[in-house]
């Protein structure tokens, strides 16, 4: 099974994404943390195959997680930030390479793109 770290304070969003993973694509596993200083943990245990990190949260914002998560040597290009803010500010604020893609995760053409990774990761875990 793929792994799958998702970080948002926001439960409705996170638990809406969890079933929302799970009947799409099955070989996906989704583990929530909803505490962005929490996360931190479960960052340093790494093993996942793709983290979704939300862009603003109390306490700690997605770009230090982000920042943490790739001092603790996850790969870059295994990070998704989600925001509500729109598209341009997200590359704006992460440029390309910065990590793997900046989403809003309001707008359908930018499930798309989500969509996209995530079927790639679920094929290759059917791979496994």
């Amino acid at each position: 099974m793929g792994r799958i770290l998702l970080i948002d304070d926001d439960r409705a969003f996170t638990d809406f994404m969890a079933g929302y993973i799970q009947n799409a694509y099955p070989l996906l596993q989704v583990e929530i943390c909803n505490n962005p200083v929490a996360a931190l943990q479960a960052l340093k245990g790494g093993g996942y195959d793709l983290t979704l990190i939300d862009l603003e949260m109390p306490a700690m914002d997605g770009l230090k997680l982000l920042s943490f998560a790739t001092q603790a040597g996850i790969d870059k290009n295994r990070i998704v930030i989600l925001s509500g803010r729109d598209a341009d500010f997200l590359h704006e604020l992460c440029p390309m390479g910065t990590c793997l893609a900046v989403l809003n995760k309001y707008e359908v053409r930018q499930k798309a793109v989500l969509d996209m990774i995530l079927n790639s990761l679920s094929r290759k875990s059917a791979l496994r």
